[in-house]
């Protein structure tokens, strides 16, 4: 395995998107074009499955040294009811748009912390949002929550709205690590948070762990899957961390480089991790997903229902995803857009009736075609161009690309068809990379992308 570490492990998408944002062709788009395909997808798919909302909430009282998500660090906390008012105009000037109510199937507050803002202020969001929108009978409604400060209000005025899940950054336990990354919350702070969650209704309750942090051992891994089992929450996100310093506003500082665990050493903290998940009764789900067999999650997977979008697997797909707030990503399955991420600038846009989009892009019909193989590489294993309508062009070159894989034992050939090993699951975001047209056109010049292994 140390050997396939080494050869493979380059600068990669995480393919939370095709194609991926660095690629995309912005001197081409047009907002005009881009308001055209979402009206077009709502209409294809609103009364049929509604669709989602990806609500960005930046605001955080501290910085944690490891993240890479646009925020803004203040203990200010009048800033809580303008942004919000801000979101819900921008959700009035998207119903304006296309012309009637729209079916809201899913919401995910993300952050930032969305658990900065008072339970009262986050009434206010979601009661405002049913003032716009409708919401559907089969709702799922999820949020991050930062267990230092997620109070039994915020949970049950969450649950009153409708939300089941909520997902805690945990991240690692070890005191050094904590520290290094700027994110100190003992055990207990998690313990209570999760069964507050559990008394207040939640179905399902997720953690998040990063593995390969600063200073991070393989021990300090063990401790924290060992005390995560103990809390048995439905989900765990088991990610690797992106080590991405160059992205402006990373607020990744703190420590050095040679303070990062290596490939091998990473690989061997995500092997053990999973080793240990598995015998806790866990199912692996995608790249870096657990759950047990009671999730929605892992029915996803049994029923072949499981997607993957910006905001990383999902139980459930809307073919329209509205992202609201700064810096938030919509996809309308035909076009993405990315709004501003500056704060001021996106609350003068809103004030001045205007959508907040500064950045887009349109998918033609073969990235459409090769957003289908990627998803389906990313979220089952396999992928299948037997049906000709997934046939494209440069197939032939792609699959000729894919041998040195087939040798590695890390895809499996078939007639029109192919599937991820069991060995080749490590290297899935490299499994993904012969089928990305856009990158392979144009291999980037300097480091865009985190570290596959």
């Amino acid at each position: 395995m140390s050997k396939l570490i080494s050869k493979y492990n380059i600068p990669g998408p995480r393919y939370t998107s095709y194609p991926t944002v660095p690629y995309w062709d912005n001197t081409s788009f047009s907002l005009k074009d881009y308001k055209e395909t979402l009206i077009r997808s709502f209409k294809e798919s609103n009364t049929t499955e509604g669709i989602s909302l990806y609500i960005h909430l930046p605001f955080c009282e501290s910085l944690c040294t490891f993240c890479g998500c646009n925020k803004r660090i203040t203990k200010n906390h009048t800033v809580e009811m303008p942004y919000l008012k801000a979101v819900l105009k921008e959700l009035s000037l998207y119903k304006a748009l296309l012309g009637e109510k729209p079916l809201i199937k899913q919401i995910h507050l993300g952050g930032g912390t969305p658990t900065f803002f008072t339970p009262e202020n986050l009434n206010f969001l979601i009661t405002g949002i049913f003032k716009i929108a409708n919401k559907a009978e089969d709702c799922d409604f999820s949020f991050e929550g930062h267990p230092n400060n997620t109070t039994i209000l915020h949970l049950e005025t969450l649950a009153q709205n409708g939300f089941t899940r909520v997902c805690y950054g945990v991240q690692d336990y070890n005191d050094t690590v904590q520290k290094a990354i700027n994110r100190i919350q003992p055990f207990k702070n998690v313990q209570q948070a999760t069964q507050n969650a559990r008394d207040a209704g939640y179905t399902s309750v997720g953690h998040d762990i990063i593995y390969g942090l600063p200073f991070q051992t393989e021990a300090h891994v063990i401790n924290t899957i060992e005390k995560t089992i103990q809390l048995k929450p439905d989900r765990i996100a088991f990610y690797s961390y992106a080590h991405v310093p160059w992205i402006k506003g990373n607020g990744q500082r703190g420590y050095k480089e040679e303070n990062i665990p290596n490939a091998e050493l990473k690989r061997k903290q995500y092997e053990t991790g999973k080793r240990l998940l598995l015998e806790a009764g866990y199912v692996e789900i995608g790249m870096d997903h657990f759950a047990l067999k009671t999730d929605s999650l892992y029915q996803a997977v049994e029923d072949q229902t499981i997607h993957r979008n910006f905001m990383g697997y999902s139980d459930s797909k809307t073919q329209v995803m509205i992202g609201l707030g700064v810096s938030a990503i919509s996809d309308s399955w035909y076009g993405f857009a990315q709004n501003v991420k500056n704060i001021e600038e996106y609350k003068s846009l809103i004030n001045d009736n205007l959508l907040p989009i500064f950045k887009g892009h349109i998918l033609t019909s073969e990235d459409l075609i090769i957003r289908k193989h990627i998803l389906n590489l990313m979220c089952t294993f396999e992928t299948s161009w037997e049906d000709a309508a997934l046939y494209f062009e440069e197939l032939p070159e792609v699959v000729s690309k894919l041998k040195e894989l087939e040798n590695d034992n890390l895809v499996e050939r078939l007639e029109n068809k192919l599937v991820v090993t069991e060995k080749g699951r490590a290297f899935v975001r490299n499994i993904c990379l012969p089928f990305d047209l856009r990158l392979q056109r144009n291999k980037p010049k300097t480091q865009l992308f985190s570290m596959t292994v």
